[in-house]
């Protein structure tokens, strides 16, 4: 087994995709991410999670499931890879693929993940063994968590992805 798994990288929160519906299941639906087929994910749409509020019956909420083998276009909502199989959980709801919203893992308070936004996704790991954590943070609470004599550091906590 290889210490870090290195496909599952390519993914992060608030990245759009396209997924195959695989099976429907009491919850939600089981997808695989198109292009990372044989990536060893675990995707899933947690229906309930997204729609129980906004629908009357299980029947109307079953009726938003969509069709086994259907491509569709959905956003990463997060991923864990603590250890395998990856886990990523995924959103179709439309309000979030215009602009998915999530809290600061440092404040708490709400951020964009969406392109444009104002998130930071830092995976971070160990020397010890496998598996990482994703934080997503807003620029400056990164950048005022990083000691002021580390200037290089913090300037570029402020400017990474920024188009120039």
């Amino acid at each position: 087994m290889e210490r870090f798994e290195t496909e599952s990288l390519a993914l992060m929160p608030g990245q759009k995709i396209r997924a195959r519906v695989l099976s429907h299941h009491p919850w939600g639906v089981i997808v695989e991410i198109v292009g990372h087929e044989n990536a060893g994910l675990s995707a899933s749409i947690d229906m309930i999670q997204h729609y129980s509020r906004s629908v009357s019956s299980h029947d109307e909420l079953l009726a938003l499931f969509p069709p086994i083998g259907s491509q569709i276009d959905a956003v990463i909502e997060r991923i864990q890879r603590w250890h395998p199989p990856v886990s990523v959980r995924l959103s179709i709801r439309p309000a979030d693929l215009e602009s998915l919203t999530s809290r600061c893992d440092f404040c708490g308070e709400r951020l964009t993940l969406s392109p444009g936004g104002d998130a930071l996704v830092l995976d971070s790991r160990s020397n010890d063994g496998p598996g990482s954590h994703t934080i997503v943070s807003h620029r400056h609470c990164l950048a005022e968590r990083i000691r002021p004599d580390n200037a290089g550091e913090r300037a570029r906590a402020w400017e990474i992805g920024k188009m120039c």
